[in-house]
């Protein structure tokens, strides 16, 4: 994870933002990938919640990761989120089981998971990080590619 902070530096003009979106169809309860308790995370004592997604269809861009985080609305509901590669199109994969967090206290919650990212030129799908930052006061998500993931 604290690779995070020198991989965006060094990807800062190559990285590309990724689509954060608000929850649509692909948040549906049924696409959460099974077995649940492998494939979400709780942090900040339980307010932040992240999800492995996958809409079975398109299949090069099927998996999406899911972030249900402060700020709260006035029913006390979590905002939600969907990381996808572009809008409307998830990832090619995503390896949660590599997902790790950090925190620091200028920029907010900090993750780092593998996913693979589906390339139209030559047909692969090259496993690269993904960086997620979430400011939880303000509710600002922001999710960027960096190198690749060997």
């Amino acid at each position: 994870m604290w690779r995070y902070a020198a991989a965006l530096m060094f990807a800062a003009g190559a990285g590309h933002a990724q689509a954060v979106l608000p929850c649509d169809w692909q948040a549906s309860a049924q696409a959460i990938v099974e077995p649940w308790e492998e494939n979400t995370r709780t942090f900040a004592n339980g307010n932040v919640r992240l999800a492995a997604i996958d809409t079975v269809e398109p299949a090069v861009a099927f998996a999406y990761l899911l972030v249900l985080s402060p700020p709260f609305n006035t029913l006390g509901e979590r905002q939600c989120r969907l990381i996808g590669s572009a809008e409307n199109l998830g990832f090619a994969g995503m390896d949660f089981s590599t997902l790790t967090a950090g925190y620091d206290p200028a920029s907010g919650l900090t993750f780092e998971i593998q996913v693979n990212q589906h390339d139209p030129a030559t047909g692969d799908h090259p496993r690269r990080f993904l960086f997620v930052t979430l400011n939880q006061s303000t509710g600002a998500v922001t999710a960027q590619i960096g190198a690749d993931a060997r």
